[in-house]
């Protein structure tokens, strides 16, 4: 733990108060949801989006966190039981992004927000390059963002601060604001939307995704501007940078509309071998393959898997080129934005369906627990009309 100069209560720092776990499986949701950021090359994946495209369940591996978050901020500046949570979310910086110097109540519309956390998710030099916190006085000057480490600080002008260019890979945070203001308070605002969207009953099922509108997933140069004939898809740059390819069903292989592209069934291929199962759609086989690349470490002897593979036929081929021009008009964009995010390496060399499709049944089985301790854990946040970790052990 590390304080800012003593009596001066405006800053703490504290190292490795996430795990690797927590940090790896924060990284996972976000790479295999996020949607195109509030500025230029930077993505978000807030706990509200995660609601809306039947992804609830995701919320519950944040609840933890946020709570002891929130025990810190208001240890640290004494104000014990008196403040809120006022946004969740994870924010990752790629190729070009930048902040320069502000301070988080700058805006008007902002004014609610006290306190703020940041906490660092992956690793400067090791991860990406650039991307250094700066405050412009007081101690500590400079944050270099390490994995598990938080930095918490008043949200106010003794505050301000800026965020080096990021010239290589990307920088992975989760972000939260806190208020004094219940009226801003995040957690009412997901209880309503989880009343909404949860089927009340107790029996776990298997949460397939629905992706949002395809604004929300679509990187041009200029981010103002909707045009669809600069840019690419994020949803698919994921993939591609890893390494997939996607085959839809042959009556779609000349369809250009992206909106139903994202919700169309498709097939997963690498190289010349296609995966002969079917995805629900782009989002269903993003999230399976970013949890391959969460777990692909414990699958290495996991070697009882089975999968069906075939040779990509010529026809399915030039399916899969057809389809790819209206995923990406800007190749080059999209290697660039994406520099060095990827699987490490390893996996890359020693990649086999085998392990993917345990993988496939273990994200089914991730799923599944977590949609149960949501439907578990709901009556009780409705009750309190607070969202806060629940022990189900003893039930």
């Amino acid at each position: 733990m590390g304080e800012a100069e003593e009596g001066d209560r405006r800053r703490l720092i504290l190292h490795n108060f996430l795990s690797l776990q927590e940090c790896k499986e924060l990284e996972f949701i976000h790479r295999s949801n996020c949607t195109v950021g509030y500025r230029p090359n930077v993505f978000s994946t807030t706990l509200s989006h995660l609601i809306a495209t039947n992804s609830a369940h995701l919320i519950i591996p944040f609840v933890p966190v946020r709570e002891r978050l929130k025990e810190k901020v208001e240890e640290f500046f004494g104000c014990q039981f008196e403040l809120f949570v006022e946004f969740t979310g994870l924010i990752s910086w790629s190729r070009g992004a930048s902040i320069g110097w502000h301070s988080d109540d700058n805006r008007p519309y902002l004014k609610q927000r006290h306190f703020a956390a940041v906490c660092y998710l992956n690793n400067y030099v090791d991860d990406f390059k650039g991307g250094l916190f700066h405050f412009q006085d007081g101690n500590p000057e400079t944050i270099v963002p390490s994995r598990g480490d938080v930095v918490i600080y008043t949200a106010d002008s003794r505050n301000t601060h800026s965020v080096d260019e990021i010239t290589d890979g990307e920088r992975l945070t989760l972000a939260l604001w806190f208020s004094r203001d219940a009226t801003y308070d995040e957690d009412a605002k997901l209880i309503s939307l989880l009343s909404q969207s949860l089927l009340h009953d107790n029996v776990p099922k298997l949460c397939l995704p629905m992706p949002a509108s395809r604004n929300m997933y679509w990187f041009s140069p200029d981010q103002a501007s909707s045009d669809h004939q600069l840019g690419f898809d994020i949803c698919w740059a994921r993939l591609h940078i890893l390494g997939y390819d996607l085959l839809f069903r042959e009556d779609k292989s000349h369809c250009s509309n992206i909106a139903e592209l994202l919700m169309e069934p498709l097939r997963l291929a690498r190289g010349d071998e296609l995966f002969d199962h079917e995805f629900i759609n782009i989002l269903h086989a993003l999230q399976i393959v970013q949890f391959h690349c969460w777990k692909a470490p414990g699958l290495e002897s996991a070697k009882f898997g089975t999968s069906k593979v075939v040779r990509l036929s010529q026809s399915q081929r030039e399916r899969i080129l057809h389809i790819k021009s209206s995923f990406v008009k800007d190749l080059h964009l999209l290697e660039s934005v994406f520099s060095d995010v990827a699987c490490p390496e390893s996996l890359q060399n020693s990649f086999n369906w085998a392990d993917f499709s345990v993988a496939v049944t273990l994200w089914e089985d991730y799923s599944r627990k977590l949609h149960k301790e949501l439907v578990m854990s709901f009556p009780h946040w409705r009750t309190h009309h607070s969202i806060f970790y629940v022990s189900f052990d003893e039930k």
